[in-house]
């Protein structure tokens, strides 16, 4: 297995591995770990997240929640369960994971069956560029709408169009918001002046954003 270390994660990679190591590895493992898993048609990728990526990870779902609570909208958050597709011989497990649109018909599901059920709305991914596995591939695999890609500073929001992802600036779940120069600055303001300050400014943004 070769191994690499980043400021923010740890991560793993095995070549050759089938899908049935890979559903056997995730039995074995259970729910309550740390890490990540990320499977693409025979190579594995073993993600150990470290604090600076869990912290990112979490201020973006308190501000994800924070737009659900302003704009009035149903959300169910699944955080890293694994999507996977056997017939695809893809499988993921986000960094943190929506269903927004598809609320409704998710909100009683207490299994996710991507062969069965929509793909999660929106992804969240921190720390992309040191990922050695493409994950947005296996998104747009998926058919997972909107990916937000977060490597600090910069965030990227990506919207699926006709079989492609599309780059935009603004969030299509999100009344449109443009996100990827607000978020960034709402986080830098967390290290300033604190978490609570920040997401009360980050309201106060979103709020003011609904009167233009």
């Amino acid at each position: 297995m070769v191994t690499t270390q980043v400021s923010s994660t740890q991560r793993g990679i095995l070549p050759n591995i089938s899908w049935q190591t890979f559903e056997t590895m995730l039995a074995e493992m259970g729910n309550n770990r740390t890490t990540r898993l990320t499977y693409d048609q025979g190579t594995l990728e073993i993600m150990t997240p470290l604090m600076p990526h869990e912290h990112n990870n979490r201020l973006l779902e308190h501000l994800v929640f924070t737009l659900a609570v302003e704009l009035n909208l149903n959300i169910k958050s699944i955080g890293s369960t694994t999507c996977k597709r056997p017939d695809l011989l893809r499988g993921v497990e986000p960094d943190s994971a929506f269903y927004i649109q598809n609320e409704p018909l998710m909100r009683q599901k207490q299994n996710l069956d991507l062969t069965q059920d929509p793909p999660p709305d929106l992804v969240i991914e921190v720390d992309y560029t040191s990922a050695s596995v493409d994950r947005l591939s296996i998104y747009l695999a998926l058919g997972v709408p909107e990916v937000w890609r977060y490597n600090e500073p910069v965030m990227q929001i990506y919207r699926l169009q006709e079989g492609t992802y599309i780059p935009c600036d603004i969030s299509p779940s999100f009344a449109n918001l443009p996100l990827t120069t607000e978020i960034p600055r709402f986080l830098q303001e967390s290290l300033n002046n604190g978490e609570i300050s920040m997401i009360r400014s980050f309201r106060a943004w979103v709020r003011q954003q609904q009167k233009n």
